[in-house]
């Protein structure tokens, strides 16, 4: 019998650190990566972006998508976004597999000052400079989505612990 799949959801909030961990988790599991932003800028090479509006409802699209594509992989995936957790929960728990969520926490004030710096860096239709603070870091982004599977979080203002995320995926869920 094959092994069960595995879904490592990467989450936490904008400019945590979740875009440079999900990549390295990826390799070191041997899994694929499937990454929100990564779907949506594809989307937003060929499809009009004018507004915030239309980049949420992007945004919504490349979740929807990377979800899609992430439960057709027979071994799971790396799963990396800003999950909105009341909404995630659900659609994450009906993936077929296993999951185990890494969250990336750090102080507002770093998330911010990367978010920052990073802007302009980005696709247009991101409309970053546009965004509101609270849209960015609030309870919905701000927490693990926690939907009942095991759940890391790591303190990603710091150089994270890979070989410690690994084992704790490992034994989690392989």
């Amino acid at each position: 019998m094959a092994p069960e799949a595995v879904y490592v959801v990467v989450s936490g909030p904008p400019a945590s650190g979740k875009s440079t961990l999900a990549p390295v988790l990826a390799r070191e599991l041997g899994l694929p990566l499937v990454a929100k932003d990564t779907i949506k800028d594809a989307l937003m090479s060929v499809l009009p972006v004018p507004d915030v509006e239309a980049s949420r409802q992007l945004g919504r699209g490349a979740v929807a998508a990377m979800l899609a594509v992430a439960a057709e992989s027979p071994t799971g995936a790396v799963i990396e976004s800003n999950f909105y957790r009341s909404l995630a929960r659900q659609s994450l728990g009906e993936l077929p597999g296993a999951a185990v969520e890494v969250f990336c926490r750090c102080p507002k004030a770093v998330a911010l000052e990367r978010y920052r710096r990073r802007a302009g860096s980005r696709h247009a239709g991101h409309f970053d400079g546009d965004r509101d603070v609270d849209e960015l870091w609030n309870d919905e982004v701000a927490e693990p989505v926690a939907g009942g599977w095991p759940l890391l979080e790591v303190n990603s203002a710091q150089l994270v612990d890979v070989a410690a995320v690994v084992t704790f995926v490992r034994n989690a869920c392989l």
